[in-house]
């Protein structure tokens, strides 16, 4: 009995279970990316890295004088 039902496993798993990873493997690809605006953001980036660079040489120039 163990090997006919050991006979049927391995029947099946080499018969049947190829072609149902085939339908699953076979899927469209994903949607390309779309495209990114980065005008608001970038500007903000700038903005603060003056404002962080200008604090910076202030705090500078303040310990320089004392």
């Amino acid at each position: 009995m163990k090997k006919i039902l050991l006979t049927i496993t391995i029947v099946f798993t080499l018969l049947v279970l190829p072609g149902l990873v085939k339908d699953a493997a076979a899927q469209p690809p994903p949607p390309p990316p779309q495209d990114i605006p980065i005008d608001g953001g970038l500007f903000l980036l700038i903005a603060a890295g003056a404002t962080y660079g200008a604090r910076k040489l202030y705090k500078q120039q303040k310990e320089e004088k004392n």
